[in-house]
């Protein structure tokens, strides 16, 4: 098992997944002790001005992955449907995630076919098969819910691999509770600030508990806040970090260049170069500007 896997399997404590959009964000949320941090589509596309899951972001995922991929915390990447119809796309996605640091991958079946999303996540496990893959269904979110519906959904994507399934939207007790009982792996809850506390979701079995885009959006509504007040004449509240912390948290080691970590959250120091890369897989890695990126990383590694 993996380290991200193992921090899906501990009952008394599940794992609370904050969301980041880039390289500040990511760094000042690990320093705020989170081993693992997951990445946001909707900020992702939002930042290039472009839909939640646009497949033009597929470029922009990977760039901010290959940034994060050799930070001292675990990274799970919000991939929204793998941004291909294609299971071999999809793999193609999940390969090169994999090669830049990535734990683990999330992929949303936007209630298309239940085999199609099976297909990719098989596909994914094959390709990538130490990459943790988070599948998500859209039954509460895009439609109507039901427990049955999907289980139905969740089971196909558990055969196909899955080693998590992702359910947002769900935020009743019961429904969650009927869930964890007929799951066969951890369960996934989208946080809501109206919905059920986080020691609430431990007690009904919940073991992973992201917070999707929230972050991100209450970022920009402290922002548009802060401009408001200053129009009106009014000082400032609420605390922000310095230009100096802001700073310190660029300067942190990452950008898919070699880097010691100095024993990251227990574990041992380890060294990215070339070596942590199979033999020939950095050509098997798509062409476009993250293969440029990757190749010039690794030619400008010293012996």
């Amino acid at each position: 098992m993996t380290a991200f896997a193992d921090l899906h399997h501990h009952p008394e404590e599940p794992l609370l997944l904050p969301n980041a959009w880039d390289h500040a964000s990511a760094t000042a949320l690990a320093a705020q002790g989170f081993r693992a941090i997951g990445t946001t589509s909707l900020a992702v596309s939002a930042a290039v001005g472009l839909p939640d899951g646009s497949p033009a972001t597929r470029e922009h995922t990977l760039q901010l992955a290959l940034t994060l991929g050799t930070e001292p915390f675990l990274l799970s990447v919000d991939a929204a449907d793998g941004f291909s119809e294609d299971p071999k796309r999809v793999a193609e996605l999940a390969r090169e995630l994999s090669v830049v640091g990535a734990a683990g991958i999330n992929l949303e079946d936007g209630l298309g076919p239940v085999a199609l999303h099976a297909r990719k996540i098989a596909a994914v496990k094959s390709a990538a098969p130490a990459l943790f893959v988070n599948a998500r269904t859209d039954t509460y979110w895009l439609g109507d819910g039901g427990v049955s519906k999907t289980l139905t959904r969740l089971d196909a994507y558990q055969q196909a691999g899955a080693d998590g399934v992702f359910v947002p939207g769900l935020t009743d007790p019961a429904q969650i509770t009927a869930l964890v009982k007929r799951l066969a792996v951890p369960l996934n809850i989208l946080y809501s600030p109206t919905g059920p506390t986080v020691p609430h979701l431990t007690d009904l079995g919940v073991r992973r508990v992201s917070l999707g885009s929230l972050l991100y959006r209450r970022a920009l509504g402290a922002a548009l806040e802060t401009v408001r007040e200053i129009r009106a004449g009014r000082s400032v509240r609420g605390a922000a970090p310095s230009y100096a912390e802001v700073e310190a948290w660029s300067a942190s080691p990452g950008g898919g260049r070699k880097q010691r970590l100095n024993k990251p959250f227990g574990e041992g120091a380890r060294v990215l170069d070339g070596t942590d890369v199979p033999a020939g897989e950095l050509d098997e890695v798509a062409a476009g500007p993250l293969r440029d990126e990757l190749g010039g990383a690794m030619e400008e590694l010293p012996p």
